[in-house]
């Protein structure tokens, strides 16, 4: 028996399916991917991180925000992903031809940084997602291990929730990462003041 290959879906046709029952959906190479329902953990994680995030760009008076929804699209590829936490340069908005209509930007210019809180879709943070966003040339990528779900080779053996920070150097990402009371260095904020273990706290 042979099984028939699901239809591939372009970026235009997975935003005029979209459809407006609260459900999340991501376009992975064509293929439309619901995403599960975060669990309550998972949100404060995410709540905690926008919040100290925010704080920061304040701090500096840069012209940034962190939108409630917006898509990420890779050049290369039908992939179109809804992250985390997505920090947008309100400068650059005015060159992304999708923003104003669909809330997509293209422009590696108007994200200096995306950040994913892992669940156990693991593969798609530390493969798939982290693969697509050093291709764009996002400056910086953060991946918020707080359950120690990913895979002993990017979490260490024995697995323990891990904080990695993904800076662009030239086109490939240099991965740091941090665990319990190291302090995280951010490129993108050189004078934050946290410690993996505060945002693996925040779940609590």
């Amino acid at each position: 028996m042979i099984q028939a290959l699901p239809k591939l879906v372009t970026f235009e046709e997975f935003i005029e399916w979209f459809p407006n029952n609260g459900k999340r959906y991501e376009l992975h190479n064509g293929v439309i991917v619901e995403i599960a329902p975060p669990t309550g953990d998972h949100e404060k994680v995410v709540g905690f991180l926008v919040r100290k995030i925010t704080i920061e760009y304040d701090r500096l008076n840069l012209p940034y925000t962190i939108p409630k929804t917006a898509f990420v699209k890779t050049p290369s590829a039908e992939s179109v992903y809804l992250p985390d936490v997505l920090l947008l340069n309100l400068d650059n908005l005015p060159n992304e031809p999708l923003f104003q209509k669909v809330s997509t930007v293209i422009c590696a210019a108007s994200v200096p940084l995306v950040v994913e809180v892992v669940s156990t879709n693991w593969r798609d943070d530390y493969h798939k997602k982290f693969a697509d966003y050093e291709e764009m040339g996002i400056p910086e990528f953060w991946i918020a291990d707080y359950k120690a779900l990913g895979g002993k080779k990017f979490i260490g053996d024995p697995k323990q929730p891990t904080f990695s920070v993904c800076q662009l150097v030239g086109d490939e990402y240099q991965i740091t990462k941090f665990t319990g009371n190291d302090l995280i260095v951010s490129p993108t904020f050189p004078q934050l003041n946290l410690t993996a273990q505060q945002i693996f706290d925040a779940a609590l």
